[in-house]
């Protein structure tokens, strides 16, 4: 029976999201025989290292349950490496009604060596799940690095249930979409290290600089500066405050009220906060970095520490979730934190559906308004990425343009009042021109339950449309989706030239 292709199954392959590394074990340099432990002590050693190339891959089925392979009948992935250089390639297949009878309730997964220059490798692998927040689920992991020759094959004839896999409530298929995790540990060649014993082998000290100048700051040595905080006296050393901070260099190199009295008050940054920057400033470190990452932002911007903002913009990034997000982008706006303020908008974007999952048609044609969050550079790339084909419309047509005649007439200065009165006007009007009943609403107000709907729910959110509505025009790609759709179907299509 043939393979059926990957095409006719709807298989997307994401080749730009193949997260492939090479980690190559380094050879430690044999430590000196005065080094060792009891025991004797030969004259010549060997070290034998054996090096092993990791690298990962993703593989994403989109429209799962409608695969239609019969038990025994394949799906395989494109072929992958562990970097460029690699001749040895390597795909995925799965069977999604099993492998045999005994397999018809499972689906099977195995790793296939397709091309290798040797006569033969060893490896190996681990599988998973990603369940819909991303997260690694129903790992399978070999016991043994398997014998691999070219054409052969290793996995588990029974990965995962059926029923498990496509029961909803597992979430283990956003959207219909199955996405396994594989990551591979090839075994390459071993490395032998020799030479002969030295007795007089002298070995230098690892540098001890930032625990020295941890114990500097701690038991406030040699200080000559004084910094008062919520009440609290923090002794430091001038030089060092300086060397670290362009703030702290600029304040002490001028004839400053602080340069002169060698006392600095502030006030605006809490002592447990301002006592982690001091030990970051001191020692390159942050211990408390994971429960304070959102103060230490503020501070960390604020005294110019670089390297120290972009370790909290890690750590908000990592801690991204429907409750917060609002918070962290009102955050990342406020202290110019580029990259974490892209990772919150691109985590909306995520939340939101695209026209596909929303069961539209490809003639759709959305019609554009001049409302500044409609108009936004995200809103429009998010219209790209989502495949809405949206047509330029005059601005003083009441029919076509229902929202931004009524945002000219209402003469209201609060934004909430006034997305309010335009979700009511918008829920009156005939369910023919409304995009909303076409979409799935409910009753032309509430979008169908989904994650952006969620973060549009959190205090966080409602706050950010109060103090910084700025924000709401760059994460409409989210609030587009879910919120107050701002596009009606125009009363004719245009003809396509």
């Amino acid at each position: 029976m043939s393979t059926p292709s990957l095409s006719e199954h709807k298989v997307k392959l994401h080749k730009g999201r193949e997260k492939i590394k090479l980690a190559m074990s380094r050879v430690p340099t044999p430590p000196p025989p005065g080094e060792m432990t009891s025991g004797p002590v030969a004259e010549s050693w060997c070290y034998t290292q054996v090096k092993v190339v990791k690298f990962s891959y993703m593989w994403t089925i989109n429209n799962f349950s409608f695969c239609r392979e019969e038990m025994g009948e394949v799906l395989k992935s494109s072929t992958f490496s562990s970097g460029p250089n690699d001749k040895m390639k390597w795909c995925l297949r799965v069977n999604p009604k099993g492998l045999d009878d005994e397999s018809k309730d499972y689906l099977s997964l195995y790793l296939l060596l397709v091309n290798c220059p040797k006569s033969e490798v060893r490896a190996k692998f681990k599988f998973s799940l990603l369940n819909a927040k991303r997260e690694e689920t129903k790992a399978m992991e070999s016991q043994r690095a398997y014998r691999f020759v070219q054409g052969k094959d290793w996995g588990f004839k029974k990965f995962i249930r059926r029923d498990f896999l496509l029961d909803e409530a597992n979430g283990l298929l956003p959207d219909d979409k199955l996405t396994l995790f594989c990551e591979v540990s090839v075994v390459q060649d071993s490395v032998n290290i020799s030479g002969q014993s030295n007795m007089n082998m002298l070995k230098v000290p690892e540098c001890q600089l930032a625990d020295d100048l941890g114990s500097l700051w701690e038991g406030s040595r040699f200080t000559d500066c004084s910094l008062f905080v919520g009440g609290q006296e923090f002794k430091a050393h001038k030089s060092i405050l300086a060397a670290r901070s362009p703030v702290f260099n600029a304040m002490f190199e001028h004839k400053m009220e602080e340069s002169k009295k060698n006392r600095v008050d502030i006030s605006d940054v809490e002592p447990d906060v301002f006592r982690e920057m001091m030990v970051f400033i001191y020692t390159d470190k942050a211990p408390n970095l994971e429960k304070m990452a959102d103060h230490l932002l503020a501070a960390a911007d604020k005294y110019a520490l670089e390297r120290l903002k972009v370790m909290c913009e890690e750590a908000l990034c990592n801690s991204l979730s429907v409750e917060n997000v609002a918070d962290i982008l009102i955050l990342a706006d406020l202290h110019s934190a580029e990259q974490l303020k892209a990772q919150a908008i691109d985590f909306i974007n995520r939340q939101a559906c695209s026209s596909r999952a929303l069961k539209m048609k490809h003639g759709w044609v959305c019609q554009h308004d001049n409302d500044p969050k409609h108009t936004a550079r995200a809103t429009k790339e998010w219209l790209r990425k989502k495949h809405f084909k949206v047509l330029e419309w005059p601005s003083q047509s009441p029919d076509l343009n229902p929202i931004e005649n009524l945002w000219r007439e209402l003469k209201i200065q609060n934004i909430t009042a006034l997305e309010e009165i335009c979700m009511e006007e918008w829920a009156k009007l005939p369910a023919q021109c409304s995009v909303l009943r076409q979409l799935g609403c409910k009753d032309g107000k509430n979008w169908n339950s989904n994650q952006a709907a969620d973060i549009m729910e959190t205090a966080g959110w409602k706050a950010m449309i109060q103090s910084h509505p700025h924000l709401v025009a760059e994460a409409f790609r989210a609030l587009a989706s879910a919120q107050c759709p701002p596009f009606g179907l125009p009363r004719k299509r245009l003809k396509q030239s």
